[in-house]
């Protein structure tokens, strides 16, 4: 009898530990529609990261249990990274498969004549065969100077807008770089909900990821809506208020956004972070992923990197969570509206609608 009631006991505590870690690896990973591939929750973001940093940086993160690294052509970093992938497996740390790196079409090439110039360009810089991941990084395009690989500017300060974009070509030729083994996944970014629903009417593969600026000052509860009924997963950029982001676009644009959020300060993430002993980043990013929302928080710090990943040993409690929900100020909180670029907002494929007659108010 007593052998009976200990073989029990095993089994209750065998199934338990099962139920955590397939809970555990379900909150770790998301699954893209079509081709099943895992993706991290958690990825490195590497924008406004210099090379002479990143490379150093990617190569730690990869040690401390990072797998998601998210680049783009426009972070000027792809080289760095490629380096500290390349080195990082060739010091037998891992393997290619271990990991999920994305990167993006820019602006410059957001053309279905480019795509496979600046893929192949790209694969060049980050040393791999293939992409686990590759998005159309804005939905409007600039004309490109074929020498520098960046956008043309008129006299007035202005962008040159290519006022020709079209989505749909420009997937279709991102379709055949899949079809040939460069890009595992596809995805989209910073596009709304018509943009995206143009592309999923005409495309063979549908968008899997659509990445945006989300955090709990923007939450997006509509647009998730709209990518949870396409079978889209949502990663979330900015996911703590991009708290250096102000003074980038002051140095590098001249342009400062009239309100900055500072989600780390606010009370309630605090008192939150104290009850559970963790800290106010640590609450904003499991806000998001317990929500099966992919977060790509930057840093450069080796203990903000530990930070970042220390998130998957805690739950946060229904009232917990009704509490951040109730911090979203919709449109109000947006921060990225990309009009630090001069003129964008007349392209015809500006994804975002600005209200009254200042185009600098976000």
């Amino acid at each position: 009898m007593k052998c009976g009631i200990q073989l029990r006991c095993i089994s209750n505590i065998s199934l338990r530990y099962i139920s955590f870690y397939s809970r555990l690896r379900k909150m770790k990973f998301v699954t893209l529609s079509q081709t099943k591939n895992l993706m991290p929750t958690v990825g490195l973001g590497t924008w406004q990261a210099p090379p002479e940093v990143i490379e150093t940086v990617v190569y730690k993160a990869l040690d401390l249990g990072y797998r998601h690294i998210d680049t783009a052509f426009n972070y000027n970093n792809e080289e760095a990274i490629g380096n500290a992938i390349k080195k990082w497996i060739s010091d037998g740390k891992g393997t290619r498969q271990d990991l999920f790196i994305t990167t993006k079409l820019p602006h410059v090439g957001n053309r279905a004549s480019d795509v496979k110039k600046f893929l192949e360009l790209q694969l060049r810089r980050l040393q791999l065969d293939y992409v686990d991941l590759y998005l159309i990084h804005v939905a409007f395009g600039f004309h490109c100077d074929p020498e520098k690989l960046t956008p043309l500017v008129k006299p007035n300060g202005e962008y040159e807008l290519d006022m020709d974009t079209n989505h749909v070509e420009t997937w279709r030729v991102m379709e055949q770089c899949k079809q040939e083994g460069r890009i595992r996944n596809l995805g989209l970014s910073n596009f709304n909900e018509d943009q995206i629903s143009k592309i999923v009417k005409e495309a063979t593969v549908k968008p899997q990821v659509l990445q945006v600026e989300l955090h709990a000052y923007f939450q997006q509860m509509a647009l998730r809506k709209f990518c949870d009924e396409h079978d889209i997963i949502v990663t979330a950029y900015a996911p703590l208020g991009s708290p250096g982001a102000k003074d980038h676009f002051v140095s590098k644009y001249n342009y400062s956004p009239d309100t900055f959020p500072d989600l780390l300060g606010l009370p309630e993430i605090k008192q939150i972070a104290e009850k559970h002993s963790k800290t106010p980043a640590q609450i904003l990013l499991r806000f998001l992923v317990q929500q099966q929302i992919v977060v790509i928080p930057k840093s450069t710090s080796e203990h903000r990197l530990k930070e970042n990943m220390g998130i998957y040993d805690f739950e946060l409690l229904p009232a917990e969570v009704n509490v951040l929900k109730k911090l979203d100020k919709g449109e109000k909180g947006r921060i990225f509206n990309f009009l630090f670029w001069k003129g964008v907002e007349k392209h015809p494929e500006y994804p975002f609608k600005l209200s009254g007659l200042d185009a600098t108010q976000t």
